[in-house]
């Protein structure tokens, strides 16, 4: 079964080689790594891995709080298959076919961060377009003017870890993972970025 691990680590050479030792040795197959942020002498990184028949998350939890400086940020099931979707492929995916850009990437966003759903709301209309673990009824929300993206708390919802993602034309872009973990700095520019690129491509 897929898990998706989110650490924390020194970002000295040695500390990723130590955590997936530790990470091995708990019944861990380590199958993707990916760097989420960087931040002073800080690095968080998401660990795709399949558990041993037999472990138990909580194992690789205090298997990773054994070693020094980690700290785990979050720890659930990942359904999206043994890979992590890379924005490059994204943006691959967005240009293959122009007119359709911004609904494939409400389609892609989830995969990419690793997020349970994603919707395209219109200020009017509602819903314009959305994967099939979304809401059924989701609010516009307005995006501050300064930010492309940014994080997002919608009221009477206490389950979900919100981004909104400004498209213009009166859209935003929704973005939810239920419980979380929350959405970082690093993954607000890139979803940002990539929301742009969509925008430019279907309206140039």
């Amino acid at each position: 079964m897929s898990f998706l691990l989110r650490v924390e680590l020194p970002d000295v050479p040695g500390s990723l080689g130590r955590l997936a030792t530790r990470i091995g040795e708990a019944g861990g197959d380590i199958e993707a790594i990916e760097i989420v942020e960087k931040r002073d002498d800080v690095a968080v990184d998401d660990v795709l891995l399949e558990l041993v028949p037999g472990t138990m998350p909580d194992t690789i939890v205090s298997a990773c709080h054994a070693t020094p400086g980690v700290r785990v940020l979050w720890i659930s099931r990942y359904a999206a298959g043994g890979q992590l979707f890379l924005d490059l492929e994204a943006v691959e995916e967005l240009t293959a076919s122009p007119a359709q850009a911004i609904n494939r990437l409400v389609d892609l966003l989830p995969v990419t961060f690793r997020a349970d759903w994603a919707a395209r709301v219109h200020r009017s209309d509602g819903i314009m377009h959305a994967t099939d673990a979304a809401p059924a009824e989701l609010p516009f929300v307005e995006v501050v003017r300064s930010q492309r993206a940014q994080r997002a708390e919608i009221d009477g919802d206490d389950n979900n870890v919100y981004a909104a993602v400004d498209l213009s034309d009166g859209e935003v872009v929704l973005l939810g993972r239920r419980g979380g973990p929350e959405f970082l700095d690093s993954e607000l520019a890139r979803v940002g970025h990539l929301a742009a690129l969509a925008v430019g491509i279907a309206r140039p």
